[in-house]
């Protein structure tokens, strides 16, 4: 039996994209509370399904598919630049795939311009209606109004028309930052990009004996399930290990780990993996707001999920992309110990023109990560460091980072790490870190 949420979920799911909606609206629809539809809505919201607009309210919008994620929707415009929507409102959900800078004569101007294009523009009103024309929405910069009759036909054509108290110049430059913040965004593998549903993995059911536990691992081969209620909401989970000893008859829930580690469709697979690695589980459930199961992810398949996405081409560029795009290795032939060497950018300093903290800690994990590649180790995950800054490293600075391993096992490793800068020490480091089983 669904819950009321979920029935909002559904409900607001099946309507036509672009109608507006409201708490009000919802609770009496669905003869719900407004806490309730208020709770329900946020949560669409999240997930992509809605957007919420000042002086506009909250509209329902395609949710975009992971490859698109970069497009952004006029709805998602309007918030950016803090605009007010003047005309075309029905159209909000509609997405751009370009930008056009109205700096030109109108003639000129609409050869750039195109249908799902944004047209930014001044107080120029023959503009603003060409681009109408041409398919294109409008930004409207300076704070400025428009016409009546471009907003009728804003209106008509369902293209936004928007006007923002930003110049163009800042405009151009918010837009900008949010395309590559979407970006680097697409860049992030999350745990419902590796998902195994539901309905393709086995689980027990509270209530059911040991015997079932048998039943599934003959079956299947899997040694680990989770266990649920008849709301599907993960109550344990239940290993060889709980079983092997037990009679058959016993109920499930006698024997299995209650309240288990799970992990939601936005947690990202790295920190999946790390929940793994330092809990040592090989299986991890993963659950909706209301700890009802969804799917399972594995151990293996968030190895094989992080090794594909280090073979991917880097669309947004973070610090992380930085530090592993300008380090290269040199040899040290007086002592055999390996170097690495790269030069200050602009884009790795603060304010003050010097290498800044983020940069300097993913450098020195970064040698340290190529360092036991060198050795065969595979992956690594950082346990602790303690990082000690002597000097600061100006741009342009040569720099050069010396890991030098203090104590290997077999399942971590310990390294002193030097940052040099010319001929002086700028940095030191204690790096513990564990080997990622494959």
């Amino acid at each position: 039996m669904t819950t009321k949420h979920e029935q909002i979920l559904n409900y607001i799911q099946e309507l036509p994209i672009g109608d507006k909606i409201s708490v009000r609206q919802i609770a009496k629809e669905l003869s719900v509370s407004e806490g309730t539809a208020y709770r329900a809505i946020k949560e669409a919201e999240n997930k992509g399904y809605v957007s919420t607009i000042e002086r506009v309210g909250t509209i329902r919008i395609e949710q975009k598919r992971k490859e698109n994620i970069e497009k952004l929707t006029f709805a998602e415009i309007v918030n950016i630049v803090d605009g007010q929507v003047l005309g075309g409102r029905n159209g909000l959900h509609k997405t751009l795939n370009k930008f056009v800078i109205g700096a030109m004569e109108v003639e000129a101007m609409m050869r750039y311009t195109e249908a799902g294009n944004l047209l930014i523009v001044g107080n120029r009103m023959k503009a603003q209606k060409s681009a109408l024309q041409r398919g294109a929405a409008v930004l409207i910069t300076g704070g400025f109004d428009t016409a009546d009759d471009v907003k009728k036909l804003a209106d008509e054509l369902e293209l936004p028309i928007i006007s923002t108290s930003y110049d163009t110049f800042t405009v151009a430059t918010i837009i900008n930052r949010a395309i590559f913040d979407q970006l680097i965004k697409k860049e992030i593998l999350l745990v419902e990009d590796i998902l195994i549903p539901k309905e393709e993995t086995y689980y027990l059911k509270v209530g059911e004996p040991v015997q079932k536990w048998f039943d599934l691992n003959e079956r299947h081969s899997h040694t680990r399930f989770p266990v649920i209620d008849n709301d599907f909401k993960v109550e344990g989970m239940v290993t060889s290990k709980d079983v092997i000893s037990e009679d058959r008859l016993r109920p499930i829930e006698k024997v299995m780990t209650k309240q288990p580690i799970t992990v939601t469709l936005k947690t990202s697979v790295a920190a999946a993996s790390h929940i793994m690695i330092w809990e040592g589980i090989e299986l991890l459930p993963v659950v909706d707001e209301q700890n009802r199961l969804l799917g399972i992810i594995s151990r293996q398949d968030v190895l094989k999920s992080l090794q594909t996405i280090q073979r991917q081409p880097h669309v947004g560029e973070t610090i992380e992309n930085l530090v592993f795009n300008h380090l290269h290795k040199i040899d040290d032939t007086d002592n055999g110990k390996l170097r690495y060497q790269f030069d200050v950018t602009p884009q790795m300093t603060n304010q003050h023109g010097t290498m800044s903290y983020g940069v300097l800690t993913s450098t020195m994990i970064e040698a340290v990560h190529r360092l036991f590649r060198t050795l065969k180790k595979g992956e690594i995950v950082v346990e602790s460091k303690s990082i000690y800054y002597l000097k600061p490293a100006q741009i342009d600075n040569h720099i050069e980072i010396v890991p030098d391993i203090l104590e290997i096992g077999r399942k971590f490793g310990k390294v002193d790490v030097v940052v040099y800068a010319k001929e002086y020490i700028v940095a030191k480091a204690m790096i513990m870190v564990q080997f990622i089983d494959r």
